[in-house]
């Protein structure tokens, strides 16, 4: 099952990309009720294609809240084009997802 839930429509000669993942978003400075640490375990980057090419990397740290929303304005997409979303997180894991534009 993927993390991410992307949205990518066409409206008023931009593309409106919105994305949530599904994520901790952990700063391993939060204790458990038996006073463990929990571990840090955030997304790093966030990485963003259209139609193979990069057009943006946003570099995350702990501070950003769990389950992140992004949404953006796409001014060079058409409908058809390819939107891949893809994060990677500090313990290693990964996801990616893509979508046309409507």
């Amino acid at each position: 099952m993927s993390t991410l839930k992307i949205r990518a429509r066409r409206q008023d000669g931009y593309t409106l990309l919105r994305v949530l993942i599904s994520h901790p978003m952990e700063t391993g400075r939060r204790k458990t009720e038996q006073e463990q640490p929990i571990a840090a375990h955030y997304i790093r980057n966030v990485q963003i294609a259209l139609n193979g090419a990069l057009i943006s990397e946003c570099l995350f740290s702990t501070s950003v809240s769990r389950n992140p929303y992004l949404s953006l304005h796409l001014p060079a997409s058409q409908p058809g084009d390819r939107l891949r979303v893809s994060w990677q997180d500090n313990q290693g894991q990964s996801d990616s997802d893509e979508v046309l534009v409507e």
